[in-house]
């Protein structure tokens, strides 16, 4: 049964950074392609940034470009959201997603999220 377990979220102020960290379980992930959304209070869902497990290949929300950064460490299964720059309405709870397919419309597999609160 796979298990994603999310860690990093915090409280800081705007300008700061997080390191978010998801600890994937229960299989092998090659092939996978790994992400991460969030969801702040009153709005929907939204996609953040995706990665390939096999192949590296990324992408990016429009709205985190330039400021996240997501990785994998094979060895360790653990996915990474690297987030500089942080604004306010980067608040929201941050999922950890995994899907078997190259590019998913929706993902199998959801971590429970890890709550990253940024002051102005």
């Amino acid at each position: 049964q796979v298990q994603l377990v999310e860690s990093g979220g915090g409280f800081v102020q705007a300008g700061g950074s997080l390191r978010l960290s998801c600890t994937a379980s229960g299989r092998t992930f090659s092939g996978y392609t790994m992400g991460w959304f969030r969801q702040a209070p009153g709005k929907e869902r939204e996609f953040v940034a995706r990665i390939s497990w096999s192949f590296g290949v990324i992408s990016y929300a429009d709205s985190v470009k330039g400021r996240f950064t997501i990785s994998m460490d094979n060895a360790k299964s653990t996915l990474y959201l690297q987030m500089n720059t942080l604004k306010p309405e980067d608040t929201a709870l941050y999922y950890c997603v995994a899907d078997p397919s190259p590019s998913p419309a929706r993902y199998d597999y959801w971590g429970r999220g890890t709550q990253v609160t940024v002051s102005s």
